[in-house]
């Protein structure tokens, strides 16, 4: 340790000062669960129930990305530029995407996501939107101004592929494509303009026949849909604020779904529910409906997952059902453009509110009220509710009587709980065909007996490392009898710990012994029982440091009166070595005192010294120059100006001085 040096006869002429020492409701449901996916952009979305696989294009990526329903990735599929439109074969063996920076089709298998075929469509550049309609794969096709329709018919021995079906209707590029299978029913719409013409094919027969090319609300159509029984036409785009619908036969407006902002994905269930989806920063993204019920169903509002004020965003033509309509899949981004898979999980059930209120407090074994109230389309009065209590004696929760809901869902039931503490009633709704499950729970504090708790040792001092047992009793208690002590020593980086855990004796005690290093926060806890209030006691004890120092450089020692001296020349520099318990930053410091003429000492000068991480401070005292100067000098650690607080203020031993000639 580097010698530290003071001035004595500086310190004789400063005078001495002490330092001072001085904490489910109402609206729009949430994303069952959602998982990252590794893209960079979204084209579209498909489900295969067959095998439960989720297909994600990515354009700007070039490839696809397999998910389960979980939406765990399976497969990467790369080498696939500008991919955007996906359709799946009837047999679910097959996987089609345009793959528009080929200028072909790509068929994989849905086992082994192997390529297995790729068809080149001559004289058709860039196909992004894929279609099945009656047995063939429909898709559009076109560059700028080169917009068009073609179909692919695989049911031959060789694959046939035809260009210019679009009859007489007029596509910019790549129209938009929705269709029925099995009803023959193909739609298209300009995706590349602003254009607001739908056109209607029946592709039933040999060749498609144009039934209806007319005007209606839209333009840039982000997704087409055709419901599952040919009749109904849904389309997503940037305006009007919700999702129009339009007959097959005539495109004659049939309704709307008020989704309430930017369109930009719609999808039907093959039970005929409507998922429609909006670009939506502030509102819902998804909304529910059933085929021709203009009221939702259900909706689904993005969190924010990145630090943009707006929450994230449905992708164009980012939604996808399952065969069953057990889930719906919705491809979201958000302003750091990380996309999501998000899985909705029952999403064609309505979702009801259940609201459940306690009393805030109640004596225990009296009866008490609780209250609530289930809210929902469709549910009929005597609706049956499950009821569970839990206490500190039924923790996995204790059934109670079901109650039934009157005619505007409310319900109440009454309840004498026999024990104390913290009791909760909670109340479920199982759900049924159409509406999904609910619960709700509420909490009462029940009184319970006042305990008796005490810990000794409060505020008194130890040496530093001594064996301290600390002491906790416990008054009357109903059944538990178990205490817990636990020892926090000051400092950080040492954790509150648990010393001692046991029944008390027969005096009701229980005794913990701490190594008393540091000041320590010593508590005593008692967590309760049916019956008995839950305690705690605490107790601060304090522990001094470990200081020891010795003096050199003398050249001899002798008593002046009882008082052993270190005698020094004048001219000779005294040198004290302090060895201290260490802690991070501490310092020592170093007091004089001088004998004076009127036969008292007087502290003339103190100074702080770091000590090593040895926690040894070694300081060479500059010699005064004269003789008959009598000091003494000591370490000590002050809390709170030594660096820390951790431990009690120390003194050591008084090192005396005698300088002579």
């Amino acid at each position: 340790m580097r010698t530290r040096i003071i001035s004595t006869a500086t310190a004789l002429a400063v005078l001495f000062s002490s330092a001072a020492l001085v904490a489910l409701a109402s609206g729009p449901a949430a994303a069952d669960s959602d998982k990252r996916l590794d893209i960079r952009s979204a084209g579209d979305v498909l489900v295969d129930g067959e095998h439960q696989r989720v297909y994600v294009s990515d354009p700007r990526g070039g490839k696809i990305v397999v998910t389960d329903y979980a939406g765990t990735v399976k497969a990467t599929l790369d080498g696939l530029p500008d991919v955007e439109g996906l359709a799946l074969s009837p047999d679910s063996g097959q996987v089609y995407a345009a793959v528009a920076g080929l200028n072909r089709i790509v068929s994989v298998e849905t086992t082994s996501y192997s390529q297995t075929a790729s068809y080149a469509l001559d004289g058709a550049e860039k196909p992004r939107t894929l279609a099945l309609a009656s047995g063939k794969l429909w898709f559009g096709y076109g560059a700028s101004a080169e917009g068009g329709i073609g179909s692919l018919d695989l049911s031959g021995g060789e694959p046939v592929i035809t260009l210019d079906l679009d009859g007489a209707a007029d596509f910019y590029a790549a129209p938009e494509l929705g269709s029925d299978p099995d009803s023959g029913i193909l739609v298209a719409g300009e995706k590349a303009t602003s254009s607001d013409a739908l056109t209607v094919y029946d592709v039933s027969g040999p060749k498609p026949e144009l039934r209806v090319t007319k005007s209606v609300e839209g333009g840039f159509f982000d997704d087409i849909a055709v419901s599952p029984d040919g009749t109904q036409i849904v389309t997503a785009s940037g305006a009007p604020y919700y999702h129009p619908v339009y007959s097959t036969k005539d495109l004659s407006p049939v309704g709307r779904y008020d989704s309430g902002d930017y369109g930009s994905a719609v999808d039907i269930a093959p039970d005929g529910t409507v998922a429609a989806g909006t670009f939506s920063w502030y509102r819902p993204d998804v909304h529910i409906y059933r085929q021709g019920k203009w009221s939702k169903v259900r909706e689904y509002d993005f969190p924010n997952t990145a630090q943009g004020s707006g929450g994230d965003t449905l992708a164009e033509g980012g939604l996808a059902w399952a065969p069953d309509g057990s889930r719906l899949f919705a491809v979201s981004s958000n302003s750091d453009d990380v996309f999501s898979l998000r899985i909705l999980t029952d999403p064609a059930k309505s979702l009801p509110t259940l609201t459940v209120e306690a009393p805030e407090k109640a004596p225990r074994a009296r009866a008490l009220t609780v209250e609530g109230k289930l809210t929902g389309t469709g549910l009929p009065a005597g609706t049956e509710l499950t009821v569970t209590r839990t206490d500190v004696e039924s923790p996995d929760g204790k059934a109670l009587p079901p109650v039934k809901t009157e005619a505007d869902g409310s319900f109440s039931f009454t309840d004498s709980p026999p024990a104390g503490g913290k009791v909760t009633y909670k109340v479920a709704y199982a759900g049924d065909a159409t509406h999904a499950a609910a619960s709700a729970s509420d909490s009462v504090e029940v009184s319970r007996t006042k305990t008796t708790l005490t810990l000794d040792k409060n505020g008194k001092v130890f040496g530093y490392g001594a064996d301290v047992t600390f002491t906790a009793h416990l008054g009357s208690t109903y059944k538990n009898r178990t205490v817990e002590i636990w020892a926090d020593p000051y400092g950080a980086d040492k954790p509150n710990k648990l010393v001692e855990r046991g029944v008390v004796n027969s005096r009701g005690d229980l005794r913990a012994t701490v190594a008393m290093k540091r000041d320590t926060k010593v508590t005593a806890v008692f967590s309760g029982d049916a019956r008995s209030a839950s305690a705690k006691a605490t107790s601060t004890a304090y522990a001094k440091v470990k200081i020891s120092s010795s003096v050199s450089k003398h050249y001899r020692t002798g008593k002046i009166g009882s008082t052993t001296y270190h005698y020094f020349h004048k001219n000779t520099d005294p040198v004290l070595a302090t060895t201290m318990s260490y802690y991070k930053d501490r310092k020592q410091r170093l007091e004089i005192q001088v004998y004076g003429p009127d036969r008292k000492w007087h502290s003339t000068g103190s100074d702080y010294f770091k000590l090593g991480t040895n926690g040894k401070s070694t300081v060479r005292l500059e010699a005064p120059g004269e003789s008959g100067i009598r000091a003494r000098i000591r370490s000590s650690y002050v809390n709170g100006t030594s660096g820390d607080n951790v431990n009690s203020t120390t003194h050591g031993a008084w090192k005396y001085l005698n300088f002579t000639r």
